[in-house]
Order: C-alpha cells, then structure tokens, then sequence
C-alpha cells in the first residue's frame, strides 16, 4: 500500500463506525470510586473523553464483577448506574441506545452510543426476571459464565482446570437462560465458555451468537481462545468473533514472560496482596511501577493483527471484529497505550491491504449486523 499519511488512516477510521464490544471501565469506576467523565489518564485505559479521541462510536460497556461475590445482581445495577450517571452529565457526547436504529440516531447526533454486556451469567442469580431486568436496563449480551461457573453452565476454566466439575453444558435452567435470551433479542456471549457449552449454545440457539472478546486458539493454545471448528460454527451461524487484545491471549511467549517479572518482584507482590488488594490491582499497580521493565512483555500491534487475519483467512471479513477488554487486562500491545489508540489498528489494517469496505466491516459493521440481527423476530438463523 505504500507510506500512509496522517491523513489517510486518520479519515478512514473516523468515516467508519468504530464499536469495542468490550471495556471494563465501570468495575474500575465502582471499585476505585472515580468518574468515567473525568481524566483517567494515568489510572485507567478509558474515559469519555478519550473514547471520543479515540473515534469510538458505539461503546458496550462490560458489567463485570467476581463470580463469588455477594449479591452480584446489586453491584451489576450500581455499575449501570455510574454510568448513567455519567450519561445524565454529558448528553451533548454520550446516549444510552438500545437498538440498532438508536445506534445510528446517536452517531448522526455526533454522539457515542453507549449500551451494556453483563460478564457473567452469576449476575442473573438464576433469575429470569433479573435478566429481563438487565436487558430493560440497556444490556444487549450477556457473557453467559465468567471464569467460575454459575449453577446452570459451565466456564472454559472449570471444563479445563476442574476434574470434580459434576455437569458440563447446559442445565435446564440454562437451556430457560437461552431461550429467554433469544426471544429478548439479547445476544448470547460465547467468550469464557467452555467446549461442552459452547456445542449446546450453538445448537440451541436460533439467533446468531457472539464472542464478545476472545482470540484464536490456533495461534496461541490458551482456554480462552476459540478453536478453529468453533469459528467456523460462529460464522455458519451468522455470528462474529470479537479480537481481545490480551496480551496472554494473542503472544504465545507472554505467560513466560510474565512469570520471570512476578518471580523478580514475588516479595513486593506478596505484600500488596496482603493489604487487601485484588491480584488484579495487585498486577495492575506493579506494571505501573515498572513501566518501563515490563515494555518488552507486551506483544507488538502486529500479533493482535495476525489473530484478526486468521479469522478472515477461516471464515471470511464478516465474522471478525474488536473487543478490546481494555481497563479489564492489565497490559496492552505495543502502540495501544489506550482508547485513543484505536486508529493504529486501522493503519495496520490499510497497510496489509484491506480495503475501507471490509475496514468498516471489522471497525464495527460485522456486530451491528449481529445485534440487528438479534433483534429481528423473523431474523433467526435455524
């Protein structure tokens, strides 16, 4: 393709409609107390005006909490409302939507749209009534199983790491969790699924589905990556695969890495864990300290590239996408220090030759396809 201008990169994206099915801002904002609408820098990956920087026109706003906390339907709604909050604050730069044609109201508005996905069926606490109400609340996915399982399906973690596990897949329950699902036009999640469910999901469902922010298991072999039967599945279902920039997800060396930084500062990490702090923010306050340590750990922009070429070359441009779980990971790839480094992707993309076409497509136009599709009631795909 040549040498790109600023210019070049820099239109294209800001002409396609960029969506990022996955950030976990809002459990930052609940757990450390700070304003979404407020300058992060320094203490998150996102804010709103960073996001906007960045050109991201439709925000899914991940709903995460542990799958052993307390009441976690409470703590869903307390992130929803920080939020709103939020919303309420800067009508002239944010919208809630809740459609794809509320989608396209707010970006003819010059305005984000912003929506929600629930991480963790846990959440619903094997409650339909709870998950219709996070659906009237503005959650258009629900990430059906975290790493710990809920009652009613099993997680990629616990299909792998627990022996003891006494069902694997759906439950009754699950099969209701589904169905319901699908009548509310609510997209099911697959990321975080384990390969038992993940079958039953497929079959079950008669609405496309989705992985909100998994990579390529092919590339690199990890429980949270999608084999490549199971992306071919997605893309016969109509479905798409959200690429999660993870480090551990998209560089086979990383975990190694990662191992020899944490044996070297094991002391410092033992006694951060012992003040209280989760091993996230455990993790997240040491590579802020070592900044500058920890830049040869993170996997260069090429390799998030690579995991979005595999899919095109399985299955085709319209099944790919981006689901970034910044704010949710604590590192990033080189040349994504934040949000407002969403347009470095749109430069990698021109210059392996893509065209603006199938560009739009994977900034944004494969998922909203999915989600009009969901919505639809004569949509289905079986």
């Amino acid at each position: 393709m040549g040498i790109l201008n600023a210019q070049d990169y820099q239109r294209m994206h800001h002409n396609a409609v960029l969506v990022d099915t996955h950030n976990d801002i809002l459990m930052k904002v609940v757990d450390l107390g700070l304003d979404f609408d407020s300058d992060l820098r320094g203490t998150a990956h996102s804010d709103l005006s960073r996001m906007l920087e960045g050109g991201i026109d439709v925000q899914v706003f991940s709903i995460y909490c542990d799958g052993d906390v307390l009441d976690p339907f409470a703590l869903a709604n307390r992130e929803m409302d920080s939020l709103d909050a939020a919303v309420s604050r800067n009508p002239d730069k944010i919208v809630k939507v809740g459609s794809y044609d509320e989608i396209m109201k707010a970006i003819d508005g010059k305005k984000m749209a912003a929506l929600f996905g629930v991480e963790g069926g846990h959440m619903i606490e094997d409650n339909l009534d709870k998950l219709s109400a996070l659906y009237q609340r503005g959650a258009r996915y629900l990430t059906l199983t975290h790493n710990i399982s809920p009652s009613w399906v099993s997680s990629a973690m616990d299909e792998t790491l627990n022996p003891e596990m006494p069902e694997k897949g759906l439950t009754d329950f699950g099969k209701q969790v589904i169905r319901k699902m699908n009548s509310l036009g609510m997209l099911i999640d697959v990321s975080h699924l384990g390969d038992h469910a993940f079958w039953e999901v497929i079959t079950l469902s008669s609405k496309p589905i989705f992985a909100s922010h998994s990579s390529v298991y092919s590339l690199v072999p990890h429980r949270r990556n999608l084999k490549d039967d199971q992306i071919k599945a997605i893309a016969k279902n109509g479905g798409v695969i959200q690429v999660n920039f993870h480090p551990g997800f998209i560089d086979s060396s990383f975990e190694a890495k990662e191992r020899v930084f944490l044996e070297r500062h094991a002391v410092e990490m033992d006694s951060l864990l012992r003040s209280g702090l989760s091993e996230f923010y455990v993790m997240d306050t040491l590579y802020r300290t070592y900044s500058e340590e920890i830049q040869d750990m993170r996997p260069p922009l090429s390799m998030l590239i690579q995991h979005i070429e595999y899919i095109i070359n399985l299955v085709g441009v319209d099944y790919v996408g981006l689901g970034s779980d910044f704010d949710g990971i604590n590192l990033t790839p080189q040349l994504l220090e934040d949000v407002t480094s969403y347009p470095m992707i749109t430069k990698a993309l021109i210059e392996k030759g893509y065209s603006e076409a199938d560009i739009s497509k994977i900034l944004g136009g494969n998922f909203l396809r999915v989600l009009k599709a969901n919505e639809s009631k004569n949509g289905d795909q079986k």
